[in-house]
Protein backbone atom coordinates (compact mmCIF):
# COMPACT_ATOMS: atom_id res chain seq x y z
CA UNK A 1 0.00 0.00 0.00
CA UNK A 2 2.75 2.30 0.91
CA UNK A 3 4.47 1.47 -2.31
CA UNK A 4 1.42 2.45 -4.34
CA UNK A 5 1.12 5.82 -2.59
CA UNK A 6 4.79 6.46 -3.26
CA UNK A 7 4.29 5.73 -6.95
CA UNK A 8 1.26 8.02 -7.13
CA UNK A 9 3.19 10.89 -5.50
CA UNK A 10 5.99 10.48 -8.01
CA UNK A 11 3.57 10.71 -10.89
CA UNK A 12 2.01 13.89 -9.48
CA UNK A 13 5.42 15.50 -9.16
CA UNK A 14 6.24 14.59 -12.77
CA UNK A 15 2.99 16.16 -13.98
CA UNK A 16 3.70 19.38 -12.05
CA UNK A 17 7.15 19.62 -13.57
CA UNK A 18 5.70 19.12 -17.06
CA UNK A 19 3.12 21.86 -16.55
CA UNK A 20 5.83 24.24 -15.37
CA UNK A 21 7.85 23.56 -18.50
CA UNK A 22 4.79 24.20 -20.66
CA UNK A 23 4.08 27.50 -18.91
CA UNK A 24 7.68 28.55 -19.37
CA UNK A 25 7.48 27.71 -23.07
CA UNK A 26 4.30 29.76 -23.43
CA UNK A 27 5.87 32.71 -21.67
CA UNK A 28 8.92 32.45 -23.88
CA UNK A 29 6.80 32.39 -27.03
CA UNK A 30 4.79 35.37 -25.81
CA UNK A 31 8.03 37.25 -25.15
CA UNK A 32 9.32 36.46 -28.63
CA UNK A 33 6.09 37.61 -30.22
CA UNK A 34 6.18 40.88 -28.29
CA UNK A 35 9.80 41.42 -29.22
CA UNK A 36 9.08 40.85 -32.92
CA UNK A 37 6.11 43.18 -32.79
CA UNK A 38 8.32 45.90 -31.33
CA UNK A 39 10.80 45.50 -34.16
CA UNK A 40 8.11 45.90 -36.87
CA UNK A 41 6.45 49.35 -37.51
CA UNK A 42 3.22 49.49 -35.68
CA UNK A 43 -0.09 49.79 -37.47
CA UNK A 44 -0.64 53.09 -35.71
CA UNK A 45 2.57 54.54 -37.23
CA UNK A 46 1.60 53.42 -40.72
CA UNK A 47 -1.80 54.95 -40.26
CA UNK A 48 -0.20 58.21 -39.18
CA UNK A 49 2.08 58.32 -42.24
CA UNK A 50 -0.88 57.57 -44.51
CA UNK A 51 -2.83 60.41 -42.95
CA UNK A 52 0.18 62.74 -43.47
CA UNK A 53 0.34 61.84 -47.17
CA UNK A 54 -3.36 62.47 -47.53
CA UNK A 55 -2.96 65.85 -45.84
CA UNK A 56 -0.06 66.77 -48.15
CA UNK A 57 -2.05 65.76 -51.24
CA UNK A 58 -5.03 67.78 -50.07
CA UNK A 59 -2.80 70.80 -49.44
CA UNK A 60 -1.26 70.52 -52.92
CA UNK A 61 -4.73 70.31 -54.48
CA UNK A 62 -5.79 73.42 -52.59
CA UNK A 63 -2.65 75.26 -53.73
CA UNK A 64 -3.33 74.36 -57.37
CA UNK A 65 -6.93 75.52 -57.05
CA UNK A 66 -5.80 78.79 -55.45
CA UNK A 67 -3.21 79.33 -58.18
CA UNK A 68 -5.80 78.77 -60.93
CA UNK A 69 -8.19 81.17 -59.27
CA UNK A 70 -5.41 83.74 -58.80
CA UNK A 71 -4.44 83.32 -62.46
CA UNK A 72 -7.98 84.01 -63.57
CA UNK A 73 -8.23 87.09 -61.34
CA UNK A 74 -4.86 88.44 -62.43
CA UNK A 75 -5.62 88.06 -66.15
CA UNK A 76 -8.99 89.70 -65.55
CA UNK A 77 -7.15 92.61 -63.94
CA UNK A 78 -4.85 92.87 -66.97
CA UNK A 79 -7.85 93.02 -69.27
CA UNK A 80 -9.54 95.68 -67.15
CA UNK A 81 -6.35 97.75 -67.12
CA UNK A 82 -6.08 97.52 -70.92
CA UNK A 83 -9.69 98.68 -71.20
CA UNK A 84 -8.95 101.72 -69.01
CA UNK A 85 -10.81 100.54 -65.86
CA UNK A 86 -7.93 101.17 -63.47
CA UNK A 87 -9.92 100.89 -60.21
CA UNK A 88 -11.45 97.56 -61.24
CA UNK A 89 -8.01 96.33 -62.24
CA UNK A 90 -6.57 97.24 -58.82
CA UNK A 91 -9.35 95.31 -57.11
CA UNK A 92 -8.66 92.17 -59.10
CA UNK A 93 -4.90 92.57 -58.68
CA UNK A 94 -5.36 92.71 -54.90
CA UNK A 95 -7.61 89.64 -54.82
CA UNK A 96 -5.16 87.64 -56.95
CA UNK A 97 -2.14 88.54 -54.84
CA UNK A 98 -3.98 87.70 -51.63
CA UNK A 99 -4.40 84.16 -52.92
CA UNK A 100 -0.90 83.77 -54.41
CA UNK A 101 1.55 86.61 -53.58
CA UNK A 102 3.95 85.77 -56.46
CA UNK A 103 1.29 85.08 -59.09
CA UNK A 104 2.78 87.84 -61.24
CA UNK A 105 5.86 85.69 -61.95
CA UNK A 106 4.00 82.41 -62.50
CA UNK A 107 1.81 83.31 -65.47
CA UNK A 108 2.07 85.01 -68.82
CA UNK A 109 -0.14 88.02 -68.22
CA UNK A 110 0.52 89.65 -71.59
CA UNK A 111 -2.51 87.83 -73.03
CA UNK A 112 -6.20 88.24 -72.23
CA UNK A 113 -7.82 85.54 -70.07
CA UNK A 114 -9.82 83.92 -72.87
CA UNK A 115 -6.69 83.46 -74.94
CA UNK A 116 -4.91 81.37 -72.35
CA UNK A 117 -7.81 79.09 -71.51
CA UNK A 118 -7.80 75.94 -73.58
CA UNK A 119 -10.36 73.33 -72.51
CA UNK A 120 -10.51 74.78 -69.03
CA UNK A 121 -6.76 74.82 -68.47
CA UNK A 122 -4.41 77.79 -68.51
CA UNK A 123 -1.20 77.89 -70.48
CA UNK A 124 1.43 79.05 -68.03
CA UNK A 125 5.04 80.02 -68.38
CA UNK A 126 6.10 76.75 -66.84
CA UNK A 127 4.75 74.91 -69.88
CA UNK A 128 7.10 76.70 -72.26
CA UNK A 129 10.19 77.04 -70.10
CA UNK A 130 11.92 74.23 -71.99
CA UNK A 131 13.00 74.29 -75.60
CA UNK A 132 10.17 74.54 -78.11
CA UNK A 133 10.88 72.45 -81.15
CA UNK A 134 8.73 74.45 -83.57
CA UNK A 135 8.78 78.03 -82.34
CA UNK A 136 7.23 79.26 -85.59
CA UNK A 137 4.12 77.08 -85.13
CA UNK A 138 3.93 78.02 -81.45
CA UNK A 139 3.89 81.76 -82.20
CA UNK A 140 1.32 81.32 -84.94
CA UNK A 141 -0.90 79.42 -82.51
CA UNK A 142 -0.55 82.18 -79.92
CA UNK A 143 -1.52 84.89 -82.38
CA UNK A 144 -4.50 82.84 -83.55
CA UNK A 145 -5.71 82.31 -79.99
CA UNK A 146 -5.52 86.00 -79.18
CA UNK A 147 -7.86 87.14 -81.91
CA UNK A 148 -9.76 85.86 -84.90
CA UNK A 149 -8.01 88.61 -86.94
CA UNK A 150 -4.48 88.59 -85.50
CA UNK A 151 -2.12 91.50 -86.05
CA UNK A 152 1.57 91.20 -86.71
CA UNK A 153 2.35 93.22 -83.59
CA UNK A 154 0.69 95.59 -81.12
CA UNK A 155 2.05 98.87 -79.72
CA UNK A 156 3.38 98.69 -76.18
CA UNK A 157 2.16 102.22 -75.36
CA UNK A 158 -0.79 104.23 -76.61
CA UNK A 159 0.20 106.41 -79.56
CA UNK A 160 -1.69 108.91 -81.68
CA UNK A 161 0.27 108.17 -84.88
CA UNK A 162 -0.21 105.15 -87.08
CA UNK A 163 1.61 102.06 -85.82
CA UNK A 164 3.49 99.68 -88.11
CA UNK A 165 0.99 96.95 -87.22
CA UNK A 166 -1.66 98.86 -89.19
CA UNK A 167 0.20 98.21 -92.46
CA UNK A 168 -0.90 95.32 -94.67
CA UNK A 169 1.19 92.18 -94.52
CA UNK A 170 2.31 92.67 -98.14
CA UNK A 171 3.81 96.07 -97.29
CA UNK A 172 5.58 94.61 -94.26
CA UNK A 173 7.06 91.83 -96.36
CA UNK A 174 8.30 94.42 -98.86
CA UNK A 175 10.01 96.27 -95.99
CA UNK A 176 11.60 92.99 -94.91
CA UNK A 177 12.95 92.53 -98.42
CA UNK A 178 14.56 95.96 -98.15
CA UNK A 179 16.15 94.86 -94.88
CA UNK A 180 17.65 91.84 -96.62
CA UNK A 181 18.51 94.02 -99.64
CA UNK A 182 20.32 92.91 -102.77
CA UNK A 183 23.39 92.21 -100.60
CA UNK A 184 21.58 89.22 -99.00
CA UNK A 185 22.00 90.52 -95.47
CA UNK A 186 20.20 87.60 -93.80
CA UNK A 187 21.89 88.45 -90.52
CA UNK A 188 19.85 91.67 -90.32
CA UNK A 189 16.70 89.65 -91.03
CA UNK A 190 17.48 87.33 -88.11
CA UNK A 191 18.02 90.32 -85.83
CA UNK A 192 14.73 91.82 -86.97
CA UNK A 193 12.94 88.59 -86.02
CA UNK A 194 13.88 89.20 -82.37
CA UNK A 195 11.60 92.26 -82.13
CA UNK A 196 8.32 90.39 -81.54
CA UNK A 197 6.41 87.25 -82.39
CA UNK A 198 4.88 88.76 -85.53
CA UNK A 199 8.25 89.84 -86.90
CA UNK A 200 9.59 86.37 -86.12
CA UNK A 201 6.84 84.85 -88.26
CA UNK A 202 7.47 87.33 -91.11
CA UNK A 203 11.22 86.67 -90.99
CA UNK A 204 10.53 82.95 -91.53
CA UNK A 205 8.57 83.60 -94.72
CA UNK A 206 9.70 80.84 -97.11
CA UNK A 207 9.49 83.11 -100.18
CA UNK A 208 12.23 85.40 -98.81
CA UNK A 209 14.57 82.50 -98.11
CA UNK A 210 13.76 80.90 -101.46
CA UNK A 211 14.68 84.12 -103.27
CA UNK A 212 17.95 84.26 -101.33
CA UNK A 213 18.77 80.66 -102.29
CA UNK A 214 18.05 81.38 -105.95
CA UNK A 215 20.40 84.38 -105.84
CA UNK A 216 23.20 82.21 -104.45
CA UNK A 217 22.86 78.90 -106.34
CA UNK A 218 20.60 79.81 -109.26
CA UNK A 219 19.40 76.77 -111.19
CA UNK A 220 21.22 74.40 -108.81
CA UNK A 221 18.65 74.82 -106.02
CA UNK A 222 15.40 73.87 -107.72
CA UNK A 223 14.89 70.98 -105.28
CA UNK A 224 14.57 71.43 -101.55
CA UNK A 225 15.67 67.89 -100.67
CA UNK A 226 17.50 66.97 -98.40
CA UNK A 227 16.73 70.15 -96.47
CA UNK A 228 13.44 70.73 -94.65
CA UNK A 229 13.10 74.42 -95.57
CA UNK A 230 14.69 77.12 -97.74
CA UNK A 231 16.06 78.75 -94.60
CA UNK A 232 17.79 75.52 -93.57
CA UNK A 233 19.29 75.25 -97.06
CA UNK A 234 20.65 78.79 -96.95
CA UNK A 235 22.18 78.33 -93.49
CA UNK A 236 23.63 74.84 -93.90
CA UNK A 237 24.54 74.43 -97.55
CA UNK A 238 28.17 75.49 -98.26
CA UNK A 239 28.43 78.86 -99.98
CA UNK A 240 30.60 81.95 -100.11
CA UNK A 241 29.65 84.89 -97.92
CA UNK A 242 28.91 88.40 -99.16
CA UNK A 243 28.98 90.40 -95.91
CA UNK A 244 32.74 90.59 -95.69
CA UNK A 245 36.02 89.83 -97.43
CA UNK A 246 38.32 86.81 -97.69
CA UNK A 247 41.94 87.64 -96.78
CA UNK A 248 45.11 85.65 -97.39
CA UNK A 249 48.38 86.75 -95.79
CA UNK A 250 51.70 85.58 -97.24
CA UNK A 251 55.12 86.25 -95.77
CA UNK A 252 58.59 84.94 -96.53
CA UNK A 253 62.29 85.77 -96.11
CA UNK A 254 64.24 86.87 -99.19
CA UNK A 255 67.98 87.06 -99.43
CA UNK A 256 69.37 90.49 -100.40
CA UNK A 257 72.52 91.57 -102.17
CA UNK A 258 75.91 91.34 -100.57
CA UNK A 259 77.53 94.55 -99.40
CA UNK A 260 80.35 96.12 -101.40
CA UNK A 261 83.02 95.13 -98.91
CA UNK A 262 81.58 91.61 -98.60
CA UNK A 263 81.25 91.70 -94.82
CA UNK A 264 77.45 91.25 -94.60
CA UNK A 265 74.40 90.31 -96.65
CA UNK A 266 70.93 91.78 -96.09
CA UNK A 267 67.79 89.66 -95.58
CA UNK A 268 64.35 91.04 -96.33
CA UNK A 269 61.07 90.06 -94.73
CA UNK A 270 58.43 90.28 -97.48
CA UNK A 271 54.75 90.40 -96.55
CA UNK A 272 51.73 90.91 -98.78
CA UNK A 273 47.98 90.21 -98.83
CA UNK A 274 45.47 88.77 -101.26
CA UNK A 275 41.83 89.92 -101.03
CA UNK A 276 38.70 88.28 -102.44
CA UNK A 277 35.36 90.07 -102.33
CA UNK A 278 32.26 88.23 -103.63
CA UNK A 279 28.97 89.84 -104.65
CA UNK A 280 25.52 88.19 -104.84
CA UNK A 281 25.15 88.97 -108.55
CA UNK A 282 28.14 86.76 -109.41
CA UNK A 283 30.86 89.41 -109.57
CA UNK A 284 34.15 89.10 -107.69
CA UNK A 285 37.06 91.41 -106.90
CA UNK A 286 40.61 90.14 -106.41
CA UNK A 287 43.49 92.26 -105.21
CA UNK A 288 47.12 91.53 -104.33
CA UNK A 289 48.86 94.30 -102.41
CA UNK A 290 51.24 94.88 -99.49
CA UNK A 291 48.79 97.33 -97.93
CA UNK A 292 47.29 96.51 -94.57
CA UNK A 293 43.62 95.34 -94.45
CA UNK A 294 42.70 98.39 -92.40
CA UNK A 295 43.38 100.54 -95.45
CA UNK A 296 42.15 98.21 -98.19
CA UNK A 297 38.93 96.68 -96.81
CA UNK A 298 36.85 99.94 -96.83
CA UNK A 299 37.76 100.49 -100.49
CA UNK A 300 36.34 97.12 -101.56
CA UNK A 301 32.76 97.88 -100.57
CA UNK A 302 31.59 98.26 -104.18
CA UNK A 303 32.85 97.09 -107.55
CA UNK A 304 33.48 100.68 -108.61
CA UNK A 305 36.80 100.91 -106.83
CA UNK A 306 39.51 103.18 -108.18
CA UNK A 307 42.43 100.96 -107.24
CA UNK A 308 44.59 100.33 -110.30
CA UNK A 309 45.83 96.84 -109.41
CA UNK A 310 42.38 95.39 -108.73
CA UNK A 311 41.12 92.45 -110.83
CA UNK A 312 37.43 92.18 -111.72
CA UNK A 313 35.52 89.14 -112.91
CA UNK A 314 32.83 86.55 -112.28
CA UNK A 315 32.61 83.43 -110.12
CA UNK A 316 30.43 80.34 -109.88
CA UNK A 317 29.85 77.64 -107.28
CA UNK A 318 30.24 73.99 -108.19
CA UNK A 319 29.40 70.93 -106.09
CA UNK A 320 31.36 67.94 -107.32
CA UNK A 321 30.52 64.26 -106.97
CA UNK A 322 32.76 64.05 -103.88
CA UNK A 323 30.27 66.37 -102.13
CA UNK A 324 32.81 69.19 -101.98
CA UNK A 325 31.86 72.76 -102.89
CA UNK A 326 34.33 74.59 -105.06
CA UNK A 327 34.56 78.17 -106.31
CA UNK A 328 35.83 78.96 -109.80
CA UNK A 329 36.55 82.55 -110.82
CA UNK A 330 37.90 84.32 -113.89
CA UNK A 331 39.33 87.80 -113.27
CA UNK A 332 41.17 90.35 -115.36
CA UNK A 333 42.37 93.92 -115.10
CA UNK A 334 40.00 96.81 -115.59
CA UNK A 335 39.84 98.04 -119.15
CA UNK A 336 41.53 101.39 -119.29
CA UNK A 337 40.22 104.21 -121.40
CA UNK A 338 41.86 104.56 -124.74
CA UNK A 339 44.48 107.25 -124.89
CA UNK A 340 43.91 110.27 -127.01
CA UNK A 341 45.32 110.51 -130.50
CA UNK A 342 47.96 112.99 -129.32
CA UNK A 343 49.21 110.64 -126.63
CA UNK A 344 49.31 107.68 -128.99
CA UNK A 345 51.38 109.62 -131.53
CA UNK A 346 53.64 110.97 -128.82
CA UNK A 347 54.50 107.70 -127.09
CA UNK A 348 54.07 105.28 -129.98
CA UNK A 349 56.83 102.87 -130.91
CA UNK A 350 57.93 101.86 -134.34
CA UNK A 351 57.34 98.20 -133.46
CA UNK A 352 54.48 98.20 -130.96
CA UNK A 353 53.94 95.10 -128.84
CA UNK A 354 51.04 92.93 -130.00
CA UNK A 355 47.84 93.59 -128.13
CA UNK A 356 46.87 90.82 -125.74
CA UNK A 357 44.32 90.21 -123.01
CA UNK A 358 45.40 88.70 -119.71
CA UNK A 359 42.96 86.78 -117.56
CA UNK A 360 43.53 84.73 -114.43
CA UNK A 361 41.62 81.53 -113.65
CA UNK A 362 41.30 80.72 -109.95
CA UNK A 363 39.98 77.54 -108.32
CA UNK A 364 39.25 77.37 -104.60
CA UNK A 365 37.83 74.76 -102.25
CA UNK A 366 35.37 75.71 -99.49
CA UNK A 367 36.20 74.30 -96.06
CA UNK A 368 35.60 75.10 -92.41
CA UNK A 369 38.11 77.11 -90.47
CA UNK A 370 37.97 77.82 -86.74
CA UNK A 371 34.57 78.30 -85.15
CA UNK A 372 32.94 79.61 -88.33
CA UNK A 373 31.37 77.20 -90.77
CA UNK A 374 32.74 77.23 -94.33
CA UNK A 375 34.88 80.32 -93.77
CA UNK A 376 38.07 79.07 -95.42
CA UNK A 377 39.08 78.97 -99.09
CA UNK A 378 41.95 76.70 -100.10
CA UNK A 379 43.77 77.02 -103.42
CA UNK A 380 43.29 74.20 -105.93
CA UNK A 381 44.14 75.98 -109.21
CA UNK A 382 45.72 79.19 -110.49
CA UNK A 383 46.64 79.93 -114.10
CA UNK A 384 47.17 82.85 -116.47
CA UNK A 385 45.54 82.94 -119.91
CA UNK A 386 47.04 85.29 -122.52
CA UNK A 387 44.95 85.81 -125.66
CA UNK A 388 46.53 87.66 -128.58
CA UNK A 389 43.98 89.74 -130.44
CA UNK A 390 45.80 89.65 -133.77
CA UNK A 391 45.98 85.88 -134.14
CA UNK A 392 43.41 84.76 -131.55
CA UNK A 393 45.98 82.43 -130.03
CA UNK A 394 45.70 81.69 -126.28
CA UNK A 395 48.69 80.75 -124.14
CA UNK A 396 47.98 79.14 -120.76
CA UNK A 397 50.49 79.22 -117.92
CA UNK A 398 49.64 77.21 -114.80
CA UNK A 399 51.30 78.17 -111.55
CA UNK A 400 52.59 75.68 -109.01
CA UNK A 401 50.63 75.90 -105.77
CA UNK A 402 53.47 76.06 -103.28
CA UNK A 403 53.58 77.46 -99.76
CA UNK A 404 53.16 80.97 -101.16
CA UNK A 405 49.49 80.19 -101.81
CA UNK A 406 48.17 80.47 -98.29
CA UNK A 407 44.43 79.89 -97.74
CA UNK A 408 41.87 82.70 -97.51
CA UNK A 409 39.98 83.31 -94.27
CA UNK A 410 36.72 85.20 -94.07
CA UNK A 411 36.38 88.47 -92.11
CA UNK A 412 32.97 90.06 -91.68
CA UNK A 413 32.74 93.79 -92.46
CA UNK A 414 29.72 95.59 -90.98
CA UNK A 415 29.94 98.57 -93.34
CA UNK A 416 29.31 96.34 -96.39
CA UNK A 417 25.69 95.81 -95.34
CA UNK A 418 25.05 99.09 -93.53
CA UNK A 419 23.01 100.53 -96.43
CA UNK A 420 20.42 98.96 -98.72
CA UNK A 421 20.54 100.02 -102.35
CA UNK A 422 17.89 97.63 -103.71
CA UNK A 423 15.36 95.21 -102.21
CA UNK A 424 15.76 91.45 -102.48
Amino acid sequence: MADENADTGGMIEDENEGSDDANLELELNAFRAQWMSELKPSSGASGTSHRLLQAKGLKRTQEIAQEEKATELFLRAVQEEQNGAVYEAIKFYRMAMQLVPDIEFKINYSRPPDADRVKGNYIEDNDVDGEIEDLFAYFEQQLTLESSFPKICTPELEITQMHISALPREILMYIFRWVVSSDLDMRALEQLSLVCRGFYICARDPEIWRSACLRVWGRNCTKLVPFKSWREMFLQRPRVRFDGVYISKTSYIRQGEESLDGFYRAWHHVEYYRYLRFFPDGHVIMLTTPEDPLCVVPRLRTRNTRMDSVLLGHFRLSQETDNQTKVFAVVCKKKEEKATEFQRNRFCRRNPAPEAEHSFHVGLHLSSGGRQNVSKLVWIHHSCHITYKLTGETVVTAFDLDRMYTPFFFARVKSYTAFSEQPL
